[in-house]
């Protein structure tokens, strides 16, 4: 049938011929359709309704391909006349996704759908009553500003297959009997509520509309988010949209119940030959936070199929991460740990003819449309044995792989189960010289471990088939995939071939060098773990691939640090000043707050002497317009010490490079004009080293070459790092590794691993916002 006729079809049965032409376009849901109208007309002879028409579109549209074959069931029923709404339709096609194999139990199936069940007026009426009495009081006090909706919710619960149309209209009836018509009072505007402003959330946009789709805005932290998230309960696999069901399924699913005991299991899956990256942080925030959320257990499992690219230091630097972020896993594992089970069951695919030893190169096989494998049809016995000859090293490397016969989505053909590596294997060691792939190993362990929810990112998408193809050609259990849109930051790279050359290259020191977006780089510099799963939170959960300005991560860094951080006083271009007239006999202590604005959580004690160092920001030789601080004719206050300054004279070297300034002081208390500023300072200092960090990268996508040319090691800010020697209070002299600090005036600051005793260094994490007039 073509376009023309598909079209008169679907207008005969009442749909509008713009809806028709939309549906005409459509093969899938057309092809549904047809069967739909075909299946109606078997049951008489008459024209379709507009109404039964509308069902059967409902059914066409709606119905998930595991229940496909059940569409002349349904649409019978529409015809008969015995499923007449759709709520009674929708009813009937959850009975039928929550049974999708074998006959139909008609009884069972009537009854989940309400067939033969007829719900009087006077039913409606009394159910109607007995809700109005029971909210009579708020009624009457509300009016007619009281929200029916619950009403008709409570109403409908105890009335399953009671119209709609006349549940609303009974309860408007009983309502206007009970308040008489609407007065001038009801009709007027009701009074305006003040609205409370919601915090500001990172949100990317998206046109994304799957289960997974879920905003940020009402969840600060990713357990709220992930409780939100609409993902298939456990054991129910089979109701996801692309879940391929075999007559084994069920059975397998029920096996799966008892072992698991219906918990939510994830995992997160890391190869272990690099870094982890603030990318990982989202998987690792969704995986294990959707497993908290619904009270289950997230796996933690190394991916170690590929030795030749394995290190310990970064097994050891992927658990370190995933327990800095707060996340404990429920156990450790490693895709190795099933090497023979995995290869036992690539002999069980040879023998069922879906797997089979090839010959052909990597390069051939590489692309789209690479050449068939001749070897794609060779006997079983003969690839059973090649296979068992490449275990037993008697193949190059590269001159013989396992292959499934099996199609991606992306129309890769029959991709690699096994290649021959002739590399220690760092559990393992010389035991195996075949290895297996991702393609092949991920499902496969997702299986043994009984995961419900396979959440991966977006590029995965592609596999989901074969991810299922596999697990039923072998009858296991199956897994439901589901996948979320990647993390990207703007102005830095996270290949990790890409931060191993910047590392050899040295324009880096090592992975945890703080200007790059690995996690150990991001903890070194100072972010909160706490910060960086808010910022996953914010980004909420959805299948497009969202980037991200870094200055978004850092807000979150900086209101978390904002709280936690203490204050001090550290002056990083420190400026000698002498007070002339300084009013004390001896070094004064001064109580400084930690927290300025909640002073009750603690203070730290500075010292005030007749020296002090202030930031050679705060004086201007030349006075300059808007310029708040320390000039000739411009005096200046002292954060705490309750003393303004002035300036008497300036002291220069032979080069003409300022030294000192010398001042006189006045008490703030009895100072005739208030000062316009009041600077930080220190006093009998101790001296730190300070690193400076700016972006690594120039441009926004270093690695575009639209952007850059001439390559991302073209692009590198030669002023990314800068260090400063910085006089300090010695109230941080206790300051420990990773230990946090805001520097008044200046920014939140991290303790360096490469202090030592003699000698603290400090790390940028971010700069405060610039004050107007730089007060």
């Amino acid at each position: 049938m073509d376009g023309p006729d598909l079209v008169n079809l679907f207008v005969g049965i009442g749909l509008s011929e713009v809806k028709a032409k939309e549906t005409a376009k459509n093969s899938n849901v057309s092809a549904n359709l047809k069967s739909c109208i075909n299946a109606a007309s078997s049951v008489s002879s008459d024209e379709i309704s507009k109404a039964h028409g509308m069902l059967l579109y409902h059914i066409a549209t709606k119905i998930k391909p595991q229940i496909s074959m059940q569409i002349p069931l349904l649409s019978r029923y529409v015809a008969e006349g015995k499923i007449d709404s759709e709520l009674r339709l929708n009813a009937a096609m959850d009975y039928l996704i929550s049974n999708p194999l074998g006959d139909v139990d008609i009884k069972a199936f009537e009854e989940s759908c309400g067939v033969g069940v007829v719900v009087t007026p006077e039913q409606i009426e009394q159910e109607v009553e007995k809700v109005i009495k029971k909210y009579q009081a708020e009624l009457v006090e509300k009016r007619y500003r009281f929200n029916v909706g619950p009403l008709m919710s409570e109403v409908r619960n105890n009335l399953k297959w009671g119209d709609g149309k006349v549940i609303k209209s009974e309860i408007e009836l009983q309502v206007l009997s009970l308040l008489g018509p609407k007065t001038e009072a009801d009709l007027a505007p009701p009074p305006k509520v003040e609205k409370v402003a919601k915090p500001k959330a990172t949100k990317p946009t998206s046109s994304n509309k799957e289960n997974l789709e879920v905003d940020s805005d009402s969840a600060s932290t990713i357990t709220e988010l992930m409780k939100k998230v609409q993902f298939h309960k456990p054991g129910e696999n089979f109701k996801t949209d692309g879940y391929v069901i075999t007559e084994k399924t069920m059975d397998l699913l029920k096996e799966h119940l008892k072992i698991t005991g219906g918990q939510v299991r994830t995992r997160f899956p890391p190869e272990p030959n690099g870094i982890l990256h603030i990318g990982h942080a989202k998987a690792i925030n969704i995986n294990f936070g959707y497993a908290a959320a619904n009270d289950g257990v997230c796996f933690l499992r190394y991916d170690d199929t590929n030795p030749e690219k394995e290190e310990e230091k970064f097994f050891v630097g992927i658990k370190d991460m995933v327990e800095w972020l707060g996340y404990k896993p429920y156990q450790i594992t490693h895709s190795s740990d099933n090497f023979d089970q995995l290869y036992e069951w690539a002999k069980v695919l040879i023998k069922k003819g879906l797997a089979y030893v090839c010959h052909q190169k990597a390069e051939e096989m590489k692309g789209f449309n690479p050449v068939p494998s001749p070897w794609r049809e060779r006997p079983v016995n003969e690839s059973l044995q090649l296979f068992e000859d490449m275990k037993n090293g008697m193949f190059e490397e590269g001159a013989a792989t396992l292959r499934m016969k099996v199609t991606l989505e992306e129309g890769k053909l029959d991709p690699v189960a096994y290649r021959i590596k002739y590399v220690a294997h760092h559990r393992t060691g010389d035991r195996w010289c075949i290895y297996p792939t991702y393609d092949y190993t991920h499902c496969l362990c997702d299986s043994i471990e009984h995961i419900t929810h396979s959440l991966c990112t977006k590029e995965f998408q592609s596999r989901r088939s074969s991810y299922y193809w596999l697990c039923n050609a072998l009858d296991i259990y199956c897994p439901v995939q589901w996948e979320y849109g990647r993390l990207n930051v703007y102005y830095t790279v996270v290949s990790k071939r890409k931060i191993a050359k910047l590392i050899t290259e040295k324009i880096v020191h090592d992975w945890d060098d703080p200007r790059l977006f690995t996690l150990t780089a991001l903890r070194r510099r100072g972010f909160p773990p706490e910060a960086i799963n808010n910022f996953c939170a914010g980004m909420g959960v959805t299948g497009a691939q969202m980037g991200v300005d870094p200055q978004k991560l850092e807000a979150v860094v900086k209101d978390t640090l904002d709280v936690t951080a203490p204050r001090s006083m550290v002056v990083l271009a420190p400026l000698k000043v002498t007070i002339t007239n300084f009013p004390f006999d001896a070094p004064s202590t001064i109580e400084v707050p930690d927290f300025p604005k909640e002073v009750q959580r603690g203070s730290h004690s500075v010292t005030l002497d007749r020296v002090i160092y202030i930031d050679r920001s705060d004086f201007r030789e030349v006075e300059e317009k808007g310029y708040r601080r320390l000039t000739k004719g411009q005096a200046v206050g002292l954060r705490y010490a309750g003393l303004v300054i002035s300036l008497e004279n300036v002291k220069k070297d032979a080069s003409g490079q300022i030294v000192e300034l010398e001042v006189k002081c006045t008490s703030s208390a009895t100072c005739q004009e208030k000062p316009k500023a009041f600077i930080h300072w220190v006093s009998n200092p101790m001296f730190v080293e300070v690193r400076l960090y700016e972006r690594l990268f120039q441009h926004q996508n270093p690695e575009d070459i639209n952007e850059v040319p001439g390559g991302f090691l073209s692009d590198i800010n030669p002023h990314s790092l800068s260090v400063v020697e910085a006089a300090a209070d010695k109230s941080i002299s206790g300051a420990k590794v990773y230990d946090k600090f805001q520097f008044e005036r200046v920014g939140y600051f991290s303790v360096d691993p490469d202090s030592t005793g003699d000698k603290l260094i400090f790390n940028r994490t971010v700069m405060l916002k610039e004050d107007a007039g730089k007060s």
